[in-house]
């Protein structure tokens, strides 16, 4: 069954149950050893994004200026505080993200965007190259209805700039943000602990206007 499910999206009805504990994190960024968890300070932004396996997603985006904090999770789907076993099920309808928090005096959503579109391949649906699933669909979940705008305007000029090469349509998921959990301790800034673990992040070689 778990199978077959990672093969599709579940719905609200099939989902795993909620699991009671959060998942417990050093609370400290292991690159830059600021927090991880709220309150950010006054000013700063967040964004969940979603663009394959989070290991080299997350390294993608604290190597940025203007990047204060990042850390890896599951979102977009049902189950509570769910295990990284329950996510790779394909039954909590989660998908591996990031959590960005970034200083907008520093660096833009807009920049945020072309990093998160060129850095993988948004037409995939359930997958991300050799990982397939749909903890790995591609996805943009928002925090304001001004980043909902740019995220979706991102989208409409990429597309073009796709289509302008041969290739599909954007299969990335973009909506608020509902509820970030947390992955496992041993997740976060993975590739800053593992220097020689996986990354299989790989775009399409298409610039983002």
């Amino acid at each position: 069954m778990f199978s077959s499910a990672k093969e599709r999206m579940v719905g609200p009805d099939e989902a795993l149950p909620d699991r009671e504990m959060p998942i417990t994190i050093n609370s400290r960024h292991f690159v830059n050893g600021l927090s991880l968890v709220e309150p950010f300070a006054a000013g700063l932004q967040k964004v969940l994004l979603g663009l394959g396996c989070f290991w080299g997603a997350e390294r993608l985006f604290w190597r940025l200026d203007g990047i204060v904090a990042t850390s890896v999770g599951y979102a977009g789907g049902y189950t509570a505080h769910p295990a990284y076993a329950d996510v790779c099920s394909g039954m909590t309808g989660h998908t591996e993200v990031v959590l960005v928090v970034y200083d907008p005096a520093i660096i833009s959503l807009q920049t945020l965007l072309k990093v998160f579109w060129e850095a993988h391949d948004p037409t995939q649906g359930l997958r991300q190259g050799n990982d397939r699933g749909s903890q790995y669909r591609s996805a943009i979940y928002t925090y304001s209805p001004q980043q909902q705008q740019q995220a979706e305007q991102s989208r409409n000029d990429y597309q073009i700039a796709l289509e302008q090469r041969g290739l599909g349509k954007i299969t990335t998921e973009i909506c608020s943000a509902g509820s970030f959990y947390y992955a496992e301790d041993y997740h976060q800034q993975y590739l800053a602990k593992n220097p020689g673990g996986y990354c299989g992040l790989k775009g399409t070689g298409v610039p983002c206007p």
